[in-house]
């Protein structure tokens, strides 16, 4: 079989969910904050589902810890998750747009890095960071979309993970527990429950413009 063409993957999605619903999820930009088990999960979803321009930033690099949930893979390891994140959303679409920071957010970039976006998902692990990007995005990015994950590790019953909406450009996804009090550690299945949470999200808002 020869390599789908850049028409062909679009008729392929287009066929797929209607030409209404495949043009707004296309024409979408879409930003992540955080590469890790929610960031680089939401990232291969959306790109799966017909989301053509990401804009992504993390300053991390790939470790054999994260293997465990994130969507990378061993010979990634040592890599910037920037640069691991392209190389694997780019064998889902190669005719992605992907923008590319390869550093740590701060209140005075977050406006320059996702100004342009129309949602954001925030995929921090640390909440402290997680309130500062959430802050600075409603506040200096007025009309931005922020889908937020929070309390997600563990194991358990996964009907504790839901989405609701916090303010009127705030979602939250999560069970709400706290880190600490998670039993089992980081585990693959909820956090990938969480990230579906998020990127189902970001497609409802695409399409609806709510939830």
């Amino acid at each position: 079989m020869s390599f789908p063409s850049m028409d062909e993957l679009d008729h392929t999605l287009c066929a797929r969910h209607g030409p209404e619903i495949h043009n707004k999820i296309k024409k979408a930009k879409i930003g992540i904050a955080g590469l890790g088990g929610l960031g680089s999960n939401i990232a291969a979803m959306l790109v799966r589902a017909g989301v053509s321009y990401l804009t992504v930033a993390d300053f991390d690099i790939v470790d054999i810890t994260n293997i465990n949930r994130q969507n990378y893979y061993l010979d990634q390891i040592g890599r910037p998750k920037v640069d691991a994140a392209e190389e694997l959303l780019k064998k889902i679409n190669p005719y992605l747009t992907i923008e590319k920071h390869n550093m740590k957010l701060e209140p005075s970039n977050i406006p320059n890095i996702f100004g342009k976006c129309d949602i954001v998902c925030e995929a921090f692990d640390v909440p402290s960071e997680k309130a500062m990007l959430i802050n600075a995005l409603l506040e200096k990015c007025p009309g931005i979309k922020v889908v937020s994950g929070s309390g997600m590790a563990g194991f358990g019953r996964s009907n504790e993970i839901r989405t609701e909406r916090l303010f009127a450009d705030l979602y939250i996804c999560g069970d709400g527990i706290d880190l600490e009090d998670a039993k089992g550690g980081l585990m693959s299945p909820r956090v990938n429950i969480c990230a579906g949470h998020m990127a189902n999200a970001v497609i409802s808002l695409i399409i609806k413009g709510d939830m």
